[in-house]
């Protein structure tokens, strides 16, 4: 096979994480490891949600060879440059994997590379696109029969993170909590003293569970722990924590803490992806959020939390909304209007709930009290047939892992179209 070169085109971190990290392990698997042969690109384009971190995490890839970062994609789409002016070979394949559908169709046709999407709600562009990975089979359903060739049903890539579930035993789980307050300003704000404030009300009452927090890549320690202070988050008080501070291992087998005024000590794991720490707890507090759907992908029980005490301090949306309420002077007006007209017409949040059309975690919306919080997790680690039934629930919603694996060999397919 003559040198072809897979270029990737994301934009967020959930993308990148949950799509990204799948995808070129897949292709690797399949094309192999010869860079002379295959190189894998990465190019990121803007997102409201990303955290300038992105293009570090995907370069961290083994399987990728280079990335460029969002603030040169404008430069690129219209010009086809790059900003390190990359080389290209003359076959290849864009794939689609965050961003807006139209980026492949104008980068395919400037590169003369097939273009590949996955398409997780909406397909758009039949007539310019190669192929599309659809996540169900209602993407494709009002699809043109002459454009129903191209579309395959390859699932929802962010199940991919079962794959990475060890099996533990109920014994072994009822030790652990774990906290994801998320990895943005606008949700650890009010995030961080939220989920310590429970924590430490279920540490009173039961003084053998471990608490732990899967940092966020994105996320500096001493940015976490700065959430946790009560000088640079006056917001901790709403909750009553009593607040925390970053404390370093003196021992390399240890891991960082946030020690809380009340004696509580977190663990903060950076390993990335955390699957390993995440499947061995017994239930997690979360954000809404891509974390929802690597939980249930998982079976790992959850209570999903959207707190509600500072309309203006949530504004990590996508698209419009999202830049609206980030406008300087005017951006927390449009804020909260955002966030008010949302929770009068809010749906199912956590992506578990979504799959099942049903609500099987727990929603918790409002303003939230974490003793009432902390009663609930003590409730379920009493009555452990009620987390078992949450796992058997989510191992039901889940569906089948393997989308990966299917982008890559429709990838595969249009390299060979190529020869």
């Amino acid at each position: 096979m003559s040198p072809v070169d897979i270029l990737i085109l994301s934009n967020g971190p959930g993308e990148v994480t949950t799509w990204v990290r799948p995808v070129v392990k897949a292709l690797r698997e399949k094309l192999g490891n010869d860079r002379e042969r295959v190189r894998i690109s990465v190019i990121l384009s803007p997102c409201p949600n990303a955290s300038g971190k992105e293009s570090a995490i995907a370069l961290s890839y083994p399987e990728v060879d280079r990335v460029q970062a969002a603030e040169y994609f404008w430069k690129f789409l219209l010009w086809g440059k790059t900003y390190e002016n990359w080389d290209w070979r003359s076959r290849g394949v864009v794939v689609f994997l965050g961003g807006d559908q139209i980026f492949p169709v104008i980068i395919g046709k400037k590169l003369g590379y097939r273009t590949v999407v996955y398409a997780e709600w909406e397909a758009r562009w039949h007539n310019l696109i190669d192929r599309f990975g659809v996540m169900k089979p209602k993407v494709a359903e009002k699809v043109s029969h002459k454009y129903a060739h191209k579309f395959i049903v390859v699932g929802d890539l962010m199940l991919e993170a079962s794959s990475y579930s060890s099996s533990t035993n109920d014994q072994e789980q009822t030790q652990i909590i774990g906290i994801l307050p998320g990895s943005k300003a606008a949700k650890l704000t009010q995030g961080v003293p939220l989920t310590l404030a429970i924590a430490e009300y279920i540490y009173a009452k039961r003084p053998q569970t471990k608490f732990v927090i899967p940092v966020a890549p994105t996320l500096e320690l001493q940015t976490l722990a700065s959430f946790a202070d009560p000088q640079k988050n006056p917001f901790i008080e709403t909750f009553k924590f009593s607040g925390a501070s970053l404390v370093f291992p003196e021992k390399s087998d240890e891991y960082p803490l946030l020690k809380t005024g009340k004696g509580l000590n977190v663990e903060l794991h950076q390993e990335n992806p955390a699957y390993a720490i995440l499947s061995h707890c017994c239930i997690c507090l979360t954000t809404v959020g891509a974390n929802t759907a690597e939980l249930g992908s998982l079976g790992v029980p959850m209570i999903v939390l959207l707190p509600t005490q500072q309309l203006d301090a949530m504004r990590s949306w996508d698209g419009l909304p999202g830049l609206l309420a980030n406008l300087p002077g005017v951006g927390t007006t449009f804020a909260k209007v955002i966030n008010w007209l949302f929770l009068r017409r809010k749906g199912l949040l956590a992506w578990p709930n979504i799959w099942a059309q049903e609500e099987i975690v727990p929603e918790l919306v409002g303003q939230l009290d974490p003793r009432e919080i902390g009663e609930m997790v003590l409730d379920l680690l009493t009555h452990s047939e009620k987390l078992a039934q949450m796992r058997t629930n989510l191992r039901n919603v889940r569906g089948k892992s393997g989308a990966a694996q299917k982008i890559a060999q429709i990838v595969c397919e249009e390299v060979e179209k190529q020869c």
